[in-house]
């Protein structure tokens, strides 16, 4: 695929399929785009797909197929508009900073990433009313190949990120902030105190869809 520079290949662009329930459309819309019209067109489209195609299929699809519908807060951001963001402290990080993960685009073969800031709304609610959000780390960590996680404190949102060698990092920004997992540990609690911690979740991949 070459790179979108119309209006007609961008559309084109945003109705590739990258999973089950995953088009790239779902993840092109930024406020800092609209807002300061700068497009959000990758240097490399295939690249993006090929990345955010194994974010979907490995980590997003087995969210929605268990807990339901998961809303996208921030995906894909282009190099150019992510150095904007950064330049103007609006949020993102250096596109040079290893933990960089919304640029799709940027790093093929090991140093390939893609990752998305989600909410996931039945969580969310139940998060309103108190609960902890290491209930939800604990089971990501027992149920999918990510690579890191980091969660804020509005609506338990989190950034989830794929690469091809998951790195397996948890970080909060919410009470106890910090790092609750880093590289190469074990996990702090014991599976049989994680697996308490979620015993109430919907089952792993329960729902059927026609």
């Amino acid at each position: 695929m070459r790179r979108p520079r119309s209006m007609w290949s961008l559309e084109t662009f945003g109705r590739v399929r990258l999973s089950r329930h995953f088009y790239m459309r779902d993840f092109l819309y930024s406020e800092i785009s609209s807002y300061h019209q700068i497009r959000n067109i990758p240097d490399d489209p295939d690249l993006a797909i090929e990345n955010g195609r194994a974010l979907c299929t490995q980590l997003l699809d087995p969210l929605e197929e268990t807990f339901g519908r998961i809303a996208v807060r921030s995906g894909y951001r282009s190099a150019a508009l992510n150095r904007f963001g950064n330049e103007n402290r609006l949020n993102c990080a250096r596109n040079d900073n290893p933990l960089e993960c919304h640029i799709w685009d940027r790093g093929s073969g090991s140093e390939a990433i893609a990752g998305t800031s989600l909410v996931i709304p039945w969580f969310a609610d139940q998060y309103d009313q108190g609960r902890d959000w290491r209930d939800l780390a604990w089971w990501i960590h027992d149920h999918l190949p990510y690579s890191d996680m980091w969660f804020f404190p509005k609506l338990a949102a989190l950034n989830l990120v794929w690469r091809p060698v998951p790195q397996r990092t948890i970080s909060s920004y919410i009470a106890p902030r910090g790092m609750l997992l880093r590289a190469g540990h074990e996990a702090s609690e014991a599976l049989e105190s994680r697996r308490t911690r979620y015993a109430d979740f919907p089952r792993f991949r329960g729902i059927d869809f026609p």
